[in-house]
């Protein structure tokens, strides 16, 4: 009976030991939680800051991967606000100081002698239709520059739903109990079965012209608030090997189109990368960019905007 007690202690105790190490070590244990909304999809849930694997996320009262911001700028401030997915979020494994938007405030700001405010409204998965939600939800907070971010995948994305939350684990609605738990669960991480997403997914009729018509409702809404739209087009790191599929062209076509019959200021970053000779530098994986290229995309947008003002 003692060896069993003494065995069972020395199990608790390492149990207690790496439960601790986790939290204290690697942040694990807490994580961005979301929050479901009919119109918009998801949120992520206002005033949080999270330090997980040595990178800081900071979520404002406006679900904004920013500071709490006032919602209207003082006088002597040029206000951007970026809105996107998982690219301009970061997600976990960027810090809030590496962020495209966090960059691109920090850029201009060298050349420009006024105070910058960089706005962050993302979160992973967002496409046109959620984005265009948030718009008219939040609305603008008086920005001088409205800057879209999207990649190809975004052409294709489907309308907003809060089904994923809090059943997907990428969508947590609430803390692990322990982090041990929140490893065990990505290790044997299966994609759940959530009732109504086939429906989701296999949305018919024209996709591309949903997410397009969605874009130019961001942009009346920019332009009826007297800010100026902009936008960027991000491409999957397989489009340049060797080039885009053929529906990936059309889609980019129209958008092409679009932008040009609109005026509208737009970089696509896929012949930019295409010339780098350092493409794998670029990519954390097949969609999302590295620390290169966040720094890259961001150098390219604070001269677009520069020239713009």
């Amino acid at each position: 009976m003692k060896i069993i007690l003494i065995t069972l202690g020395i199990i608790i105790l390492s149990l207690l030991i790496i439960e601790s190490s986790l939290r204290l070590f690697f942040g694990l244990g807490k994580r961005p939680i979301y929050i479901a909304d009919d119109e918009i999809g998801y949120l992520l849930a206002p005033n949080q800051k999270v330090h997980r694997l040595g990178k800081l996320t900071i979520i404002n009262q406006y679900s904004m991967r920013s500071e709490d911001i006032e919602k209207s700028p003082s006088n002597d401030t040029m206000r951007l606000f970026f809105i996107g997915d998982s690219i301009v979020n970061g997600c976990w494994w960027t810090d809030q100081n590496e962020t495209i938007s966090a960059l691109v405030k920090e850029e201009i700001e060298k050349k420009l002698s006024q105070t910058i405010e960089a706005l962050n409204a993302s979160a992973n998965s967002w496409g046109p239709r959620n984005q265009l939600a948030y718009l008219e939800r939040f609305g603008t907070f008086h920005s001088q520059v409205i800057f879209l971010i999207i990649n190809t995948d975004d052409l294709f994305a489907t309308r907003p739903t809060p089904l994923r939350v809090g059943i997907d684990m990428y969508y947590p609605d609430k803390q692990p109990i322990l982090a041990i738990k929140e490893i065990l669960d990505k290790v044997f991480y299966r994609d759940p079965k959530i009732p109504g997403m086939d429906k989701i997914v296999g949305e018919r009729g024209d996709r591309v012209g949903f997410n397009l018509k969605a874009i130019e409702k961001m942009k009346a809404i920019a332009t009826n608030n007297n800010s100026q739209f902009m936008m960027v087009l991000t491409p999957l790191k397989r489009e340049m090997n060797p080039e885009p599929r053929d529906y990936e062209k059309v889609a980019r076509k129209r958008l092409q189109d679009w932008v040009e019959v609109n005026n509208v200021p737009f970089i696509d970053f896929l012949p930019i990368f295409a010339e780098q000779e350092n493409l794998d530098d670029l990519y954390r994986d097949h969609i999302h960019l590295s620390p290169l290229g966040n720094q890259l995309v961001s150098q390219k947008i604070s001269e677009l905007i520069l020239n713009k003002n």
